[in-house]
């Protein structure tokens, strides 16, 4: 089945980390690949720690894509397409029962990753493991094709105070 957690709020990646530890725990094979994030949250460290869960991040993202220039974005669109070919490898080859896509939503939405292996991906993914995605806004078509929707929303958050994101909690 298709899980997608989206929205303005806190706790989408935590969602699904939670839900791979689980998985994990249950003997599951799994794969957790972080789109937009360069593998310096704090959950990375713990979840490359445990067996029956392949980690894989994009090490070149260490900026918003706002501050990148073209060719990082294009760079990075690469790497991230990268990432996904080898999700689709795993769902053929490596009998992987759950794949995490944390961040995809927005990695997509901002063309840094092949929209069209995207598509077919997505089209073809649910039926052979669970996928679980995140990120702030998915299209319609990926709402409608999700069986899980949750949506996160900011209803209150310390940055509205000025206090930055802090490690272990936000990261």
């Amino acid at each position: 089945m298709m899980h997608i957690y989206y929205g303005n709020g806190k706790g989408k990646t935590t969602a699904a980390v939670g839900l791979t530890v689980r998985a994990c725990g249950a003997g599951m094979k799994t794969a957790f690949f972080q789109f937009l994030k360069n593998g310096s949250s704090s959950e990375i460290s713990v979840l490359s720690a445990l067996d029956n869960i392949e980690v894989m991040c994009c090490e070149m993202c260490n900026k918003f894509t706002f501050e990148m220039n073209d060719e990082e974005k294009s760079n990075v669109a690469r790497y991230h397409t990268e990432m996904l070919k080898k999700a689709a490898d795993m769902l053929l080859y490596d009998n992987v029962q759950l794949i995490v896509l944390d961040e995809f939503i927005d990695a997509y939405n901002k063309k840094l990753v092949d929209t069209e292996l995207a598509d077919d991906f997505i089209k073809n993914c649910s039926d052979k493991c669970e996928i679980v995605m995140t990120g702030r806004m998915p299209t319609d078509a990926l709402k409608k094709q999700a069986d899980y929707l949750t949506e996160m929303s900011a209803v209150k958050h310390p940055f509205e105070k000025g206090i930055c994101a802090r490690k272990g909690i936000e990261y």
